[in-house]
């Protein structure tokens, strides 16, 4: 079972769970971070560093963020690998809870 990044990185793209992946599973798009599936070992390192609470469980995924599993798994496929922290976008506070962010992803 992998962990999914949800809708609430949409335009915040914190990235302090990108520093203690040990398997370097995150993958980065213009406003938004995934996890790679068939990369993800399920160590759950990721989970609590995140400052807006939006990486879950496979298993724990919303149901009305359940498109996010599939999501991840094609963006992961065409989105370059980021290993390294980077600054959060520059309104990532204004963004931060904001629900239905779902049309204002990038690809």
């Amino acid at each position: 079972m992998a962990f999914v990044v949800g809708e609430n990185c949409i335009n915040c793209k914190h990235t302090d769970c990108v520093e203690v992946c040990p398997v370097d599973c995150f993958y980065e798009g213009p406003n938004f971070l995934v996890i790679h599936p068939d990369e993800c070992i399920d160590c759950a390192l990721c989970e609590p560093e995140c400052p807006v609470n939006a990486i879950y469980s496979e298993d724990e995924v919303p149901a009305d963020q359940a498109e996010f599993i599939e999501l991840n798994a094609e963006l992961a496929k065409q989105w370059p690998n980021i290993t390294e922290m980077k600054p959060a976008l520059p309104d990532a506070e204004e963004w931060k809870d904001k629900p239905g962010k779902r049309s204002q992803l990038q690809r």
